[in-house]
């Protein structure tokens, strides 16, 4: 069975935009995981990491060791935190006692 050619021409135009539109969604998709760094995939399905080179990983390791810095401020700023709640929440007399104890220790 033949195939009208006036029938093929009809179709055509849309197999040819079906074409394209089908690229052109591929081409966005892959675009937009590269740039907000999902994997892509191979021809079998598995992830492949786009190489993001040797400044992203530099970059990575500035952030973790400024992060580590950052915690360990944090924590000895808690520290101090809690001594000044402890000197601003005791009684009086309790911290003039302490403050004696630690003159006559220092003077021994």
């Amino acid at each position: 069975m033949a195939l009208n050619p006036e029938i093929i021409n009809a179709i055509a135009p849309v197999g040819a935009i079906g074409v394209f539109a089908g690229v052109a969604g591929w081409v966005a998709t892959t675009w937009l995981k590269v740039k907000n760094g999902y994997p892509l995939e191979n021809s079998w399905g598995k992830p492949l990491y786009p190489n993001g080179g040797g400044e992203a990983m530099e970059r990575i390791k500035l952030l973790s060791q400024e992060n580590a810095q950052l915690r360990a401020e944090l924590g000895s700023l808690k520290d101090r935190m809690a001594v000044l709640e402890r000197i601003a929440t005791d009684q009086p007399s309790r911290l003039a006692a302490e403050i004696d104890a630690l003159a006559t220790k220092q003077l021994n």
